[in-house]
């Protein structure tokens, strides 16, 4: 996780609250959990996507697991009309929001096709999704990789 949140009451608010959008247009892709919407960068809640110039291990080759998660993110939101609602932000300032792309949660579809991870230290709504993503050995779990809180940390 980039940051830790500021905003006391961020953690009380489940995942998928319902309600009118904050943010609606398309969206530019920024990284696997950060996208420009309404011309507001925002990060998606609940997750952890590899950074862009992170690499993982799949057998017999090395990938760059961060620049195909901003690829799988490019691909859920191609197109699509994107609401998000604003949950609060980042120590760095950046507001965090669920987003949808056309009625689908962009969080728990990058945390379903494996290129993103739950990020449990703020929410556990996408620990079971992950947990089946894994069992499937979709995305980052087809390989080894560094979980990207850790890669931050230079642990490489």
């Amino acid at each position: 996780m980039r940051g830790v949140l500021i905003i006391a009451g961020y953690l009380l608010l489940s995942a998928g609250t319902a309600g009118a959008a904050d943010l609606v247009g398309t969206a530019r892709v920024i990284d696997g959990e950060t996208l420009e919407v309404a011309g507001q960068e925002v990060r998606l809640f609940g997750i952890d996507a590899p950074e862009p110039d992170q690499t993982c291990r799949w057998p017999n080759k090395e990938i760059p697991c961060g620049r195909v998660a901003a690829t799988a993110l490019m691909d859920l939101v191609a197109g699509a009309r994107i609401e998000c609602r604003l949950r609060g932000e980042q120590r760095d300032g950046l507001a965090v929001a669920s987003c949808d792309a056309d009625g689908f949660d962009l969080s728990g579809n990058m945390v379903h096709t494996g290129w993103a991870l739950a990020d449990r230290s703020v929410s556990q709504a996408f620990v079971a999704t992950e947990e089946k993503a894994k069992a499937a050995r979709r995305g980052l779990w087809r390989g080894e990789f560094i979980p990207p809180w850790e890669w931050r940390q230079g642990k490489r």
